[in-house]
């Protein structure tokens, strides 16, 4: 962490759900124009972060801040030309064509006294056209197929415009070739247009190839947070997932790739 405080962070926070309680004293801070991704195993608290740093859930005790003030108390329209979101699940308006839903991006930007205009157009297109769903436009979300979906859902979080985007498990639903290209879309947005992204994968060689800084979680706790060289090794693996294994060096990135361990098969006795 640097000494600068971050435009969005956690602090001291209590999630729960009624009387359940996810995480309790839980602190974390995403560093500025940072791809910050979130690991961990199922159920340690990761979409539950991500729901409170989006606004969706508001902590029992502690605080999120957003640009030093608690993120409730700042006004809807505020938060949403700030930060965007692209939840687990969603569901469309029956009826609703891939356009229209795509240009919901927008409402943040409407106003009394602005109403859609050629700018608002132009940003629909280019997030149908960077997410390749331009070809759908005219589609109803109901038809499409849950990969196409979720890429329809990313292109309405991108015609948001936010400096800060939360993804959560942007990759579901999407086989081997869809994920790569999301992931690279994500890393472009990143890296070209300078937006700080955070998000929850659950695959940890995607997470240390696209990632800058790493917060892997275990039982709503951070059990380490930093650089994905720093954060991904062996005994962290092990330590947070269970999961004997080694950890080399990506051929392709350099990045740390995770190798678990082999089954170990009985030995047949030799037949005579």
């Amino acid at each position: 962490m640097t000494g600068q405080t971050p435009r969005l962070s956690g602090n001291g926070m209590t999630l729960a759900y009624d009387k359940r309680v996810i995480a309790e004293e839980l602190s974390v801070e995403i560093p500025d124009g940072s791809f910050t991704v979130i690991i961990g195993p199922n159920a340690c608290g990761k979409s539950t972060l991500l729901r409170a740093l989006s606004r969706l859930l508001k902590p029992s005790t502690g605080a999120v801040l957003l640009d030093g003030r608690d993120v409730h108390s700042q006004p809807t329209r505020t938060v949403a030309k700030t930060i965007g979101l692209l939840p687990q699940s969603s569901t469309a308006p029956d009826g609703i064509t891939v356009a229209e839903l795509v240009a919901r991006g927008r409402y943040p930007h409407q106003s009394i006294l602005r109403r859609w205009s050629a700018e608002d157009e132009r940003v629909v297109t280019e997030s149908m056209e960077a997410t390749g769903v331009a070809d759908l436009a005219d589609r109803h979300v109901d038809e499409l197929s849950g990969g196409q979906r979720q890429r329809v859902w990313l292109a309405m979080a991108l015609a948001q415009q936010t400096p800060l985007l939360l993804l959560d498990e942007p990759t579901t639903y999407l086989d081997i070739a869809h994920q790569i290209e999301v992931l690279d879309l994500c890393a472009e947005l990143h890296e070209r247009q300078g937006r700080t992204l955070v998000a929850v994968l659950h695959d940890l060689n995607h997470a240390a190839r696209y990632a800058s800084h790493l917060i892997a979680m275990k039982s709503g706790r951070v059990a380490r947070c930093g650089q994905p060289g720093d954060v991904l090794t062996a005994e962290l693996v092990e330590e947070v997932f269970g999961l004997p294994c080694r950890v080399i060096d990506d051929p392709e990135t350099g990045t740390p790739l995770v190798v678990p361990a082999a089954r170990r098969l009985a030995t047949s006795p030799q037949q005579v």
